[in-house]
């Protein structure tokens, strides 16, 4: 054969390998081609028809719901103690604007709260990308859901992905595992909740967010991170297999068991078709019955994890009760009374939902109907499972108690289609108390089924292996509440020479142990109470006695220290008891970062705003209190010399020597124009001059607190700055525009230097559930 052109121009592929049909230019653009879909599906339609999930009469207002764009609903985050005064600012300037406004003609619908969340923390609306650009008020409304929003004060959030975390009941000293939890919209409420009293800074429950995908981890990293709390921890491991973790108690390694546990599956996704168009065209029952086991090993790897009186979400965005209720029924027919479906139809009054049901059918691609698993012909008993079926005996059923399922439908709220189930944990699951502590030799066959598998096929579970790839010999769940035995191989109390690690040192897993893919992770390194770094940081800010300085890591081994990090005594104790166990993205917040130009001012670490509010309750020293008028400036001007600041807050400020400072502003209950918060924000005292580092985002944050509204014309070259207390200064306003401040630079450096920030530049992925971070503000 001749040689092949090398400089022939290929046709461009898709990502199936056929050539790509060439686009007009009327299709470029995010959602090309969705106008040609037609959200049509006679398949769904008789499925869903002969199932009877929606009430009679009601079917075509339920097809017609799912065939209308989906509105948007944002969530103002609820642990922040700034809440209540982003609430206002939105409800008294920007939501009233937007009242009486009209676009080509079209009177705008104001946002409207969702009546069944929590204390008008979450808001609806109609109006679309589009929109929001024909209109100056309108503009200034999406630039401050974007600033919010990258600030981490507000969320874009599906209304019905909000229900989950509500119905655990978090309370602040919960340990809670969220098993498939990108892209982290559920996470973050978890996150939220764990900290509802904002003078804790370190709560006793901890977040362990998981999940498979290994980039989707950095896009869970992104979303956590906007929240800065050191409870919380980010792991790469496949949810049915994800591994047991031990922590040290009383000189005693324990099995962790936890509190809450959220089981947001993977699904087919029909509830989601009014925002992912191509589900029209791709949907088919196949694909429910292709994720069944899968969804079942998930489930019962949580149960078996789940601590005892502890509490699990399950949930889909799917409407099929194959995903449904037959995962719900297959866990409680083989629990034998261990695990109880919760009633939790007053948690959240005002939701409205339709009861689990108790009898279904399944069918085939082909259209094929069976309504019991002896119907099922032996060459279909490898696509359909017994645990799709309903239980055969009343009694059972009855038992079982499904209505107390909660399915939501689209068109009773103007929301996404989606199911969730609480189950309640009464006892040890019954293969863990029928089969204590077996030894190697008592282990009949190395390839046993696992107990989802034995569920799959309608038996109940025998020698049941653990999920993690341990050894027989140590069932799941067989220490309840108990140490693990001694010699047990299943639990590595002793390494081997060759995994031996150093102390306060929490790296990845060795290799050999698990096949790891994606980012290498630098290692989570803890500092020793007497580390010669603390000795100029403890003297420059006067940190208190009780300052948890073991609590306090780095990235690095070796070299200098670029950032220094801190998580919660109960994280730490997690860390240093697994590091051979489970593959870490990321955990702590940053309170400190090197400054070279500091060591001669006694201190060569700044503080980071990132961790302000949790180191604040111990820095007793470099404190200036400041007023409204302050913030004003420190905010809104470059580098003001102190003769700018209040003569409060200007004798304070020349007393202190050059170096980091903490400005605070704390709310006076008379002025009752001014923010009712406190703020704490990052500064730098200089020589003559004083500067707060904090992020744009927050900075604009910030200023919208204390009356001053920052708006960027379209081309993004200048901004209107205006008070609604006061007038502003125009001078102080384009200090703004330049946006060449200190720690955006160091920021942005950060950004680029790879796993000290745990971001490696991963392109967001979209979630079936939960959707896009923030697809209306972006």
């Amino acid at each position: 054969m001749g040689r092949r052109n090398k400089n022939r121009q290929r046709p461009q592929q898709n990502r199936d390998g056929r050539p790509e049909a060439k686009r007009s230019r009327d299709d470029a653009g995010w959602g090309a081609g969705y106008s040609e879909i037609i959200k049509e599906n006679k398949l769904f339609e008789h499925y869903y028809k002969e199932l009877k999930i929606v009430p009679e009469g009601e079917f075509e207002e339920f097809m017609g719901a799912m065939r209308e764009p989906l509105p948007a609903t944002i969530r103002i985050t609820g642990y922040k103690s700034h809440a209540k005064e982003i609430l206002h600012t939105l409800k008294e300037k920007y939501f009233k604007d937007v009242q009486d406004l009209e676009v080509d003609g079209q009177k705008i619908e104001a946002p409207q709260p969702l009546s069944w969340y929590p204390d008008e923390l979450a808001w609806h609306t109609n109006l679309s990308r589009k929109i929001l650009r024909k209109s100056p008020l309108l503009e200034k409304f999406h630039q401050f859901l974007v600033s919010e929003t990258e600030s981490g004060n507000i969320s874009r959030q599906e209304a019905v992905s909000m229900i989950p975390p509500l119905l655990l009941k978090i309370e602040p000293q919960h340990k809670i595992l969220d098993m498939c939890a990108a892209p982290g919209s559920k996470t973050a409420q978890l996150i939220e909740m764990l900290h509802s009293d904002m003078d804790m800074p370190f709560p006793e429950g901890f977040v362990i967010a998981n999940d498979v995908d290994n980039k989707r981890c950095y896009l869970l990293v992104h979303q956590a991170k906007r929240l800065n709390s050191p409870c919380i921890m980010v792991v790469n491991h496949d949810a049915s297999s994800i591994p047991r973790l031990h922590f040290n108690q009383d000189g005693n390694k324990e099995v962790l068991f936890y509190d809450r546990i959220l089981c947001d599956v993977p699904c087919s996704g029909d509830g989601t078709m009014r925002k992912n168009i191509d589900v029209w065209k791709k949907w088919t029952t196949s694909n429910s019955l292709q994720l069944h086991g899968l969804q079942i090993r998930i489930a019962v790897r949580g149960v078996e994890q789940l601590a005892v009186g502890g509490r699990m979400v399950y949930s889909t965005c799917s409407l099929n009760p194959i995903e449904d209720e037959a995962v719900i029924a297959a866990l409680l027919e083989k629990s034998e009374g261990a695990l109880e479906l919760a009633d939790a139809s007053a948690d959240l009054p005002g939701l409205k939902y339709m009861p689990g049901i108790t009898s279904w059918k399944v069918m085939t691609k082909e259209g094929q109907w069976y309504s019991d698993w002896s119907e099922v012909p032996q060459s279909r008993h490898t696509q359909i499972r017994p645990t799709m079926f309903p239980p055969t005996d009343p009694e059972k059923l009855a038992n079982m108690k499904l209505e107390r399922c909660m399915r939501i439908l689209p068109h009773h709220q103007n929301t996404g289609g989606f199911f969730v189930a609480v189950l309640v944990k009464k006892a040890p699951m019954p293969w863990n108390r029928r089969f204590p502590k077996l030894r190697n030799k008592d282990v009949s066959s190395s390839s046993e089924a696992t107990p989802a598998e034995e569920l799959q096929m309608g038996e109940s579970p025998a020698v049941v292996l653990p999920a993690d790839g341990s050894s027989a010999d140590a069932p799941v769940e067989a220490v309840e509440g108990e140490t693990p035995a001694e010699g047990n191989p299943s639990v590595p109390d002793t390494p081997a020479p060759s995994e031996v690690k150093k102390d306060n040192v929490c790296g990845p897993p060795p290799p050999k142990k698990m096949k790891l893919f994606g980012f290498k992770e630098d290692p989570f390194v803890f500092l020793t109470e007497n580390d010669p770094i603390f000795v100029p940081i403890q003297a420059f800010y006067d940190l208190s006695p009780d300052f948890p300085k073991l609590n306090v890591l780095t990235r690095t081994h070796e070299g200098k220290k670029r950032h220094l990090y801190m998580v919660s005594k109960e994280l730490r104790n997690v860390l240093l008891n697994n590091s051979e166990r489970m593959k870490v993205i990321n955990t702590g917040v940053k309170v400190w970062s090197r400054n070279t130009d500091g060591e001669q001012f006694g201190c060569a670490f700044r503080l980071a705003q990132e961790g302000i509010y949790t180191l604040c309750p111990y820095i007793r020293a470099r404190i200036i209190n400041i007023s409204v008028e302050d913030v004003k400036v420190l905010l809104t001007q470059e580098n003001p010399f102190l003769s700018k600041l209040g003569d409060d807050a200007h004798n304070q400020a020349k007393k202190l020597e050059m170096g980091s400072i903490v400005l605070r502003y704390l709310p006076d209950p008379k002025d009752l124009n001014a923010p009712q918060c406190p703020i704490d924000l990052c500064g730098w005292r200089g020589k003559t001059s004083i500067r707060a580092f904090v992020p744009r985002n927050e900075r604009l944050h910030y200023l919208r607190m204390v009356g001053v509204e920052v708006f960027r014309d379209k081309q993004g070259k200048r901004n209107d700055c205006s008070t609604e207390a006061q007038k502003g200064s125009t001078e102080d306003a384009e200090g703004l525009s330049q946006e060449t401040d200190l720690l955006e630079q160091e920021g942005e450096e950060t950004e680029q230097n790879g796993s000290e920030s745990n971001t490696n530049g991963t392109e967001p992925v979209s979630s079936t559930c939960d959707g896009p971070a923030s697809s209306l503000s972006q």
